[in-house]
């Protein structure tokens, strides 16, 4: 089948229509390629599919199978050692976008060269779990990690203390936190995708901020009207900067290479890029190196399209929907941290 084919078929329904219209616009977007569309459309589904059956799914309890009490938060030791898991390509994806080793003239360049990872198997497809959200953090933290990439996130949180004292930890410890602004297409100052870098107390008012900490939204290929990424969540408060997240090319399990999208890919350039910086510049601390991030975005003065509450389009500048109004910067962030240290010195 092609595109060609596609459009010389004749609905017979409204919900005809509809596919026809999706398809159109997916295959296009995929320069033609109906193979690939099918695949995104195939992954799409899986991923929907997951939530349901897990994530949205009160009845599902996979608890005893790690064999600990869910509702004790202070519980540490538990679960295995396993961090590939039964499905690791979002994780190894993630992994090259920071990482993957520079000019070898093999598959991709990650962000930052020479930088260690720490793998922590945190959520497992469709079921996050605040305990051991929390459980991971302090353990990336006591063990030497200097920054954090979350990328995972959800609209509810079960014990959102426990999370905040995790971050609290970590930051105590110098390490700076980056997570993904979420792929809902909304605003998250109205509709939280947590963790979030709020603290919040048992009524859920604000009671402080985490100031090591980076929301990242995704940024689409072109600098035009979609320059956001039509599935990236925004906020004015909440999401910090934007960094690409569309067709990003990156490692797979088993020595493969794959494009993905999502804001789970737009964080980890941004936590790659936290890692340059801070090998670059060791004596940098986390809140420093997040400032000099935010400070090097480059700005965007023109409107971009993003899907409002109703479900229209509508256009806005970048500085309504994020706190930067900016996409993060290499060049401009290395540049930026050499400047600020040189004033430091003075």
């Amino acid at each position: 089948m092609t595109l060609a084919d596609i459009e010389a078929y004749s609905p017979a329904n409204d919900q005809e229509k509809m596919a026809l219209r999706i398809a159109k616009r997916g295959i296009q977007e995929e320069k033609g390629s109906v193979s690939q569309f099918y695949t995104q459309l195939g992954e799409a589904a899986t991923y929907y599919g997951d939530q349901v059956k897990y994530h949205l799914n009160k009845e599902f309890d996979p608890r005893h199978i790690i064999g600990d009490n869910y509702d004790d938060a202070t519980e540490r030791y538990y679960g295995n050692a396993d961090v590939t898991g039964p499905d690791a390509e979002h994780g190894t994806h993630v992994a090259g976008i920071i990482g993957a080793k520079r000019n070898n003239n093999i598959g991709i360049n990650g962000v930052a060269d020479q930088v260690k990872i720490m793998a922590v198997r945190t959520v497992p497809n469709g079921d996050e779990r605040d305990k051991d959200v929390a459980n991971a953090i302090r353990y990336a933290a006591e063990n030497g990690a200097k920054v954090i990439n979350m990328s995972f996130g959800k609209s509810y949180a079960y014990n959102k203390k426990a999370v905040d004292d995790a971050v609290k930890f970590a930051i105590s410890k110098d390490v700076l936190l980056v997570h993904a602004a979420g792929n809902d297409g909304q605003d998250v100052d109205i509709h939280k995708n947590f963790p979030t870098k709020y603290y919040t107390d048992s009524l859920d008012a604000i009671q402080g901020e985490a100031d090591a900490w980076i929301t990242v939204g995704a940024s689409g290929l072109y600098q035009d009207d979609n320059l956001v990424a039509d599935f990236s969540n925004y906020g004015y408060k909440t999401v910090d900067v934007f960094a690409p997240g569309v067709k990003i090319n990156s490692t797979m399990p088993g020595s493969l290479y794959k494009e993905q999208q999502g804001t789970s890919m737009a964080s980890p350039v941004v936590a790659g890029l936290a890692a340059m910086i801070r090998s670059y510049y060791p004596q940098l601390t986390a809140k420093e190196t997040k400032d000099i991030i935010m400070k090097s975005v480059v700005k965007v003065d023109k409107k971009v399209s993003i899907k409002a509450e109703d479900g229209s389009k509508k256009k806005v500048y970048l500085d309504e929907i994020s706190v930067t109004g900016g996409v993060v910067n290499a060049y401009q962030a290395i540049a930026e941290a050499d400047k600020y240290l040189s004033q430091k010195k003075k």
